[in-house]
């Protein structure tokens, strides 16, 4: 029974690590949330955890590593991934003043993080490292035990909970605090497009790098 749940808080941790930290993915679903409803920045969430439910197939199949050493094909996707930030900071920095009391669903939310997901190269990378954990449990250990003594069905399990975790709570906090406070909404996509530049700029000199043009 320990094993069992020290497996399924073990998976949690690695999806915390993959879902939580700063990036273009978390200003998608903070932007989402406070302008449109906890349920669009859900749905957002939703986006971003299906990219990662591909890239854990991927993973499985070897695909993520090929990516990862096809250098043209690696720094193709990472322009795109920068463009596409680009273009989400201008809908986010647009939308700054269109404050929605509502809360419903966003599939332009779901759509935005998926592409961001599947184009962002920290996510590719994450899963040749951190990630490793999922498809070779025998590889960390945790709390003194050896995840190859684990329920490696349970670690999975664990890791997507984690995300989901994190994609209702986040959302949430950012809703009720925009309840109290309307003009947290227009800071918020502000400061989402900022992010969503920054990243832009990092990922088109990425693939610049990787494409040898700069």
């Amino acid at each position: 029974m320990l094993v069992a749940l020290l497996s399924i808080v073990a998976g949690a941790l690695l999806g915390l690590s993959l879902a939580a930290p700063p990036g273009p993915m978390n200003a998608v679903i903070a932007e989402e949330s406070v302008n449109r409803g906890w349920r669009a920045g859900f749905a957002a969430g939703l986006g971003a955890m299906t990219a990662d439910a591909l890239f854990f197939l991927l993973a499985v199949a070897g695909l993520v590593a090929f990516i990862q050493d096809a250098p043209t094909l690696r720094g193709v996707m990472v322009g795109i991934g920068g463009l596409l930030m680009f273009y989400f900071a201008y809908g986010a920095v647009k939308g700054a003043g269109e404050f929605s009391g509502g809360d419903g669903a966003s599939r332009a939310g779901f759509g935005k993080a998926f592409a961001l997901a599947v184009t962002n190269p920290y996510q590719i990378t994450w899963w040749l490292t951190a990630g490793v954990g999922l498809l070779d449990p025998s590889s960390v250990e945790a709390f003194g035990h050896s995840f190859a003594a684990m329920n490696g069905g349970l670690t999975i399990a664990g890791f997507f909970a984690g995300i989901v975790l994190w994609i209702t709570v986040f959302p949430a906090a950012l809703r009720t605090a925009g309840n109290a406070v309307d003009a947290l909404g227009r800071a918020v996509a502000y400061g989402s497009g900022v992010v969503l530049v920054w990243f832009g700029v990092a990922f088109l000199w990425d693939a610049g790098s990787t494409l040898g043009v700069i």
